[in-house]
């Protein structure tokens, strides 16, 4: 059984000059990246209109993320793993655990 959900690789140039794949692969990285740091600022904001330009900024940068992720899953340069319906329902149970401990303390 295949576990692997993905297009077929649209195909690039190899060899020692970066292609449209290793370009828009870096982008991904960065704008992960940024979202990291953005969250970080937003949680660190001193008062409501930086937090909120930070907010937006976040927002900007996320759905830019995943635009470009968008991308190269269509192109086939992006790859992911079905789960098994198992390991979903006891990461849904393990998480409304701890949701509920949460929510009693």
């Amino acid at each position: 059984m295949d576990n692997k959900v993905s297009n077929p690789k649209v195909k690039v140039p190899s060899g020692m000059s970066l292609n449209e794949k290793d370009y828009i692969s870096e982008l991904l990285s960065c704008l992960k990246a940024m979202e990291k740091d953005y969250t970080v600022a937003l949680t660190e904001a001193s008062n409501e209109d930086l937090y909120n330009k930070y907010y937006n900024m976040f927002l900007e940068i996320s759905k830019l993320q995943r635009e470009v992720y968008e991308v190269m899953f269509r192109h086939g340069w992006y790859c992911l793993e079905k789960a098994e319906t198992t390991k979903i329902s006891q990461k849904a149970n393990m998480l409304t655990q701890e949701l509920q401990s949460l929510s009693s303390n």
